[in-house]
């Protein structure tokens, strides 16, 4: 989502990256997935029943307490299905519902904490050893991060081999494949870490930005009177043989909207503190992954 893609900076032309064009993207993406997947949910007509049901009888209460008119329920279906044609269900869905998913899904996983995915994530990016740089271009911009680490077990054992996948946005708040003129995997890949289960990731700091406001997702924000913007952060799948996969966003200690981030994924325990690098060029951090068992 999660991560999610950015709306253009405000110095920038409208064309670099448009709601329509991410949200088309991250809709086909999703639909691929959802095909990959259709059988996994299940069809049990009592869990439907319960949920619908329940759903349903909110919007009821929510509409009799409120007394909502007419012309606000009209106003409400044009703009539901205006999200539909502006393909911005997978953002309008990441941002604002799926962190109460995944705080539900992992409330009984052991070891390290995890956020929304987001609708950005794209599999199969380019596989890379333990010690790698994420592709970019030659003149790629942004403070040089070094993000290195562990990943254990939750009984300690050493998890060799494990699957650090890492993507981010770059320094101007764009996602490749999300927005045009960036090569297709930059600052995209997927790390293998050593038979210690370490791994050393060399990078850019990404930025902080804001989901897209040229669609349907920005007239809500703009009607409500809220912000749009998401902190720096870096997103990440680990996994391993035998455990859980964890997928997780890092964020970066004092930067902007960690602490009202408009997808309210942001925990604690995925707060960086990066140190200046040993090397005097740009910054590192340490962060270790533990599994739990599958």
């Amino acid at each position: 989502m999660t991560d999610i893609i950015t709306d253009q900076p405000a110095d920038q032309p409208a064309e670099q990256a448009t709601a329509a064009a991410s949200g088309a993207a991250a809709t086909e993406r999703f639909r691929t997935h959802a095909k990959q997947n259709s059988g996994a949910a299940g069809t049990d007509t009592r869990r439907v029943d319960t949920l619908v049901s329940e759903l349903l009888a909110a919007t009821h209460a929510v509409i009799r307490r409120h007394q909502v008119t007419y012309a606000e329920y009209d106003a409400l279906k044009a703009w539901l299905i205006q999200v539909g044609q502006d393909g911005e269900w997978p953002l309008f869905l990441d941002v604002w519902i799926e962190h109460v998913v995944e705080e539900v899904a992992g409330e009984s996983r052991e070891g390290s904490k995890g956020t929304i995915e987001g609708p950005y994530y794209v599999p199969d990016a380019p596989r890379l050893p333990a010690d790698a740089t994420l592709p970019m271009r030659d003149d790629e911009e942004g403070t040089p991060l070094l993000f290195q680490g562990q990943v254990t077990s939750v009984d300690n054992t050493v998890l060799a081999g494990a699957t650090i996948e890492m993507w981010h946005a770059d320094n101007e708040g764009y996602y490749a494949q999300f927005a045009p003129g960036l090569p297709e995997w930059n600052l995209r890949g997927t790390v293998i870490a050593d038979d210690r289960g370490n791994f050393r990731i060399h990078t850019i700091e990404p930025a902080p930005y804001r989901i897209p406001t040229d669609g349907s997702c920005g007239r809500l924000i703009a009607a409500a009177g809220w912000h749009a913007w998401r902190p720096a952060h870096l997103h990440l799948k680990v996994s391993a043989p035998g455990h859980q996969r964890v997928t997780t966003q890092l964020y970066f200690k004092g930067g902007s909207h960690v602490q009202d981030d408009i997808a309210s994924a942001v925990k604690p325990e995925l707060i960086l503190d990066p140190a200046p690098a040993a090397d005097g060029d740009g910054r590192e951090v340490t962060y270790d992954f533990v599994l739990d068992k599958a």
